[in-house]
């Protein structure tokens, strides 16, 4: 919002949420109806076309979105080192707004005119006078309304809203208030309606146009340079004709030069170039791919995961993955995207962010769940960990954690498999056990007395009945199979040892993976769920009460953090994560993975210490 709110600032539609788009159902059905009932030379076949003309400008932009942030993710040709944070993700996720004005104004131009009535695939002529209209009327006039909306008081009533994004995405390119774009659409129909009531319009020309706009504006608004050094050096003159996205960056971090959209011959003309431009644009150039002191190792989960990852869809990634209904009309896409990763797939930058002197990077393996139980994946599975554990080292990390199922015991023993394979090994290879641990005891209600566990018994099960017991607390299991193991892992005997439990009484359960739905349902009401494992249970009771899966609060200064880590709420990240992080800030030498483990009261006083805050805070069982 803009810091003094004008007239026409919000969009009409705002107030239908996610129906908006129903805004474009009177033209689209009316366009149908008349085609239809015409006859054929009657006819506005145009009008069918608007529809899938913007269906591509949405498809195109969302392209740019995962481009850019993949780029900037790695670092090479980066502008600007400043992160994107949630308010920005925000105040950007309506940018198919200015596609859906373009969408009604088309319908209502389309069906007032019958020039526009069945146009020709193409003309030359047309093509020709647009983009010469451009060059001159539009880009002139563009630059001379750019510099008036840059007066205080335009530019507090309409502008500044652009102008909160310093960092620029693709999207960003559109964020603009209401009012701000009806006077955009006015400037940029100059040439469509010229060629429109001349006789040379074509479907093309209208294709092109568009996509000739959206595509400078989204490459101008990018945080990474993309314009090759050789293109000026062939075709000199280039320079006043095409800008870079280092120059518009600088419009964004200095306001008061390079007003031009997207030819700079104006800037030049009229004095307000930016004195830095050229040097920026070569040192953006210049910059190689960052590396990283610590790397998080994921992967896909869902099949609609990759619309949640950072590198999907922006307004998504920027809240907890749950299930969308809508994704289903994304099914071929969906399983087109598994197939290719089924093939062919190759562990990829998902995020990076900084953490005071500590580069931090999240990748992906481009697996799913499912192919982590399937035996005959293991391999496969093992091989692209261990490429990305010596890739990581090639590159200087010093931690690597092992997310979600990349550290399971059947499938590399916590991960110690890749220790035992690469002795030599310097970057330290972290499971995150003893983190998640430490979050679990610390959630547990103070006065607790007794515990539940259920689920599969994992290297965190154990270690988290071993510290129960230490402290006095009663874990109780169900089956005489896990009783025995449990009893036969502790070395001493504690005041508290563990207990077969005859019932399902518990008001605290501590669930891992395998817990049941019908386990769950006979639980007593008002029962706690505390997962230690890596997924969470389904939520099944309305009466009782489920925690998420071992995470803390990040601390304020992580920058650069816009999207959720799966289903943790914003700006929370899991205990295998942060473990890693707090790793390499103490600057321990020792891997922790395998069957080894760290000491918990260690880590969690460690991450404490480093700004991590828990989710929970631990109270009297009465008071949940």
């Amino acid at each position: 919002m803009a810091s003094t709110p004008g007239i026409l600032t919000d969009w009409p539609w705002t107030p239908l949420g996610s129906f908006k788009y129903a805004i474009l159902a009177p033209g689209f059905i009316y366009s149908i109806y008349q085609y239809v009932t015409k006859d054929e030379a009657e006819r506005n076949v145009t009008c069918l076309v608007i529809v899938p003309l913007l269906l591509w400008r949405m498809i195109h932009n969302q392209i740019w979105i995962s481009l850019s942030r993949y780029r900037t993710a790695k670092g090479n040709a980066r502008i600007l080192d400043k992160g994107l944070e949630f308010d920005q993700v925000d105040r950007e996720r309506n940018w198919d707004d200015q596609i859906l004005l373009n969408g009604v104004l088309f319908y209502l131009v389309g069906n007032l005119t019958t020039k526009s009535w069945n146009l020709p695939l193409w003309r030359t002529d047309g093509v020709i006078i647009t983009f010469l209209l451009h060059a001159g009327p539009v880009e002139f006039l563009y630059y001379w309304f750019h510099r008036a909306l840059h007066h205080h008081y335009l530019y507090s009533r309409y502008h500044s809203h652009h102008h909160s994004s310093i960092v620029t995405e693709p999207i960003t390119s559109v964020i603009h208030p209401f009012a701000e774009h009806l006077a955009y659409f006015l400037l940029f129909a100059i040439p469509m309606l010229t060629v429109l009531f001349n006789g040379t319009a074509s479907l093309a020309v209208y294709t092109i146009y568009l996509t000739y706009i959206d595509f400078m504006n989204n490459m101008g608004h990018c945080n990474f340079e993309i314009i090759p050094n050789r293109l000026f050096t062939l075709f000199p003159p280039l320079k006043y004709l095409m800008y870079t996205p280092s120059f518009h960056s600088l419009h964004h971090t200095q306001f008061r030069t390079n007003y031009s959209l997207f030819m700079p011959f104006y800037d030049y003309l009229y004095g307000t170039l930016d004195k830095s431009s050229d040097t920026l644009y070569e040192k953006s150039l210049k910059r190689e791919e960052e590396g990283a002191d610590v790397v998080h190792l994921t992967h896909l989960t869902t099949p609609e995961s990759i619309y949640h990852l950072r590198l999907g869809f922006a307004a998504l990634a920027s809240r907890p993955h749950t299930s969308t209904w809508y994704l289903w009309l994304l099914s071929p896409i969906t399983m087109w995207s598994m197939l290719m990763t089924w093939i062919y797939g190759r562990t990829f930058v998902v995020e990076r962010n900084q953490f005071e002197k500590l580069k931090l990077q999240t990748w992906a393996i481009p697996k799913y769940n499912l192919q982590y139980f399937l035996q005959w994946q293991t391999q496969s599975i093992n091989s692209l960990i261990e490429e990305a554990i010596v890739k990581a080292e090639q590159k200087g990390c010093k931690v690597l954690t092992l997310g979600l199922l990349n550290q399971g015991e059947e499938l590399n023993l916590y991960g110690g498999l890749y220790v035992q394979r690469n002795p030599k090994l310097r970057v330290k290879v972290v499971d995150g056990s003893s983190l998640a641990v430490a979050v679990v005891l610390n959630t547990i209600p103070k006065l607790a007395t007794q515990v539940l566990l259920r689920g599969k018994l994992t290297k965190v099960a154990y270690a988290l009945s071993d510290s129960l017991c230490q402290k006095g607390i009663q874990v109780a299991v169900l089956h005489e199979e896990e009783y025995r193991k449990l009893n036969k892992s502790f070395n001493t005997k504690f005041e508290s040892n563990p207990v077969l439990s005859k019932g399902y009484s518990q008001n605290i359960w501590l669930v891992g993976d395998g817990v049941t739905e019908e386990e769950q349902l006979k639980a007593p009401k008002g029962t706690t769920f505390i997962p230690f494992s890596q997924f969470p249970p389904k939520t099944v009771r309305k009466d009782c009460f489920y925690h998420c899966t071992p995470a803390m609060k990040a601390p304020p200064s992580i920058e650069n953090v816009h999207s959720c880590e799966n289903w943790l709420p914003r700006r929370v990240m899991s205990a295998w994560r942060i473990a890693g992080v707090v790793h390499a800030m103490e600057g321990w030498t020792e891997h922790e993975c395998g069957y080894s483990m760290s000491n918990v009261d260690k880590v969690w006083q460690a991450s404490l210490g480093h700004g991590f805050q828990p989710l929970y805070t631990p109270t009297p069982c009465g008071s949940l």
